[in-house]
């Protein structure tokens, strides 16, 4: 009988423990992020992100395994932050790292995401080799594989030229915390202004 209970009890704290989130604020960093150019997962050729933020009030850069429990804790919420804002200003690429290009497709398949992606690194065995592995590790983020982790670029604080794109941005290391995350955005592209005009 004490087996039992204690089995029981286990399977309770494992379950706890696995539904737990790892949201986190969305945070002023200092950091000098790099640009780049990464592979399209849909479709062909290449994007490259200073590129990509010309022209557009806010970009968000979400970087996700298509694996990983607290990514799909998100995707539906960045996908309807997609939808909701893209006409308003604000801009979504997700970056896939850390599983094959099909599993990547799948994912995007799965959950119908219509915002561009690309892919980084292709395998799990590339974790500590990876660039978002050292921006991260550079902003703070301790968690052992960082997705999803978020990227706030602003229209005219990106470097026009160079290697480095920004070096002070705002981040998020770990899970959106939605209400902050759309107050953040709407005020950011000045949505909260207009909604509040005579």
């Amino acid at each position: 009988m004490k087996l039992f209970f204690a089995i029981i009890l286990i399977t309770t704290l494992a379950a706890i423990g696995l539904a737990q989130t790892e949201q986190a604020a969305i945070t002023p960093k200092d950091l000098d992020y790099k640009d780049w150019t990464h592979p399209n997962l849909i479709g062909e050729g290449e994007t490259n992100l200073r590129k990509f933020t010309e022209g557009k009030k806010l970009v968000m850069v979400v970087y996700w395994a298509p694996w990983c429990p607290n990514w799909r804790h998100d995707v539906a919420f960045v996908q309807e932050l997609h939808e909701k804002y893209g006409k308003e200003g604000l801009a979504i690429i997700g970056v896939g790292e850390y599983d094959t290009v099909e599993k990547m497709r799948a994912h995007a398949t799965q959950y119908a995401l219509s915002f561009p992606l690309v892919y980084a690194s292709v395998t799990h065995l590339d974790r500590e080799k990876t660039v978002h592995y050292a921006q991260r590790k550079e902003a703070g983020d301790i968690r052992r594989w960082g997705t999803p982790w978020y990227i706030f670029l602003e229209n005219g604080k990106v470097a026009p030229a160079g290697e480095t794109l920004a070096t002070k941005l705002d981040l998020v290391n770990g899970e959106l915390i939605k209400n902050e995350a759309e107050a953040y955005i709407r005020g950011k592209l000045g949505l909260d202004a207009k909604s509040s005009a005579p």
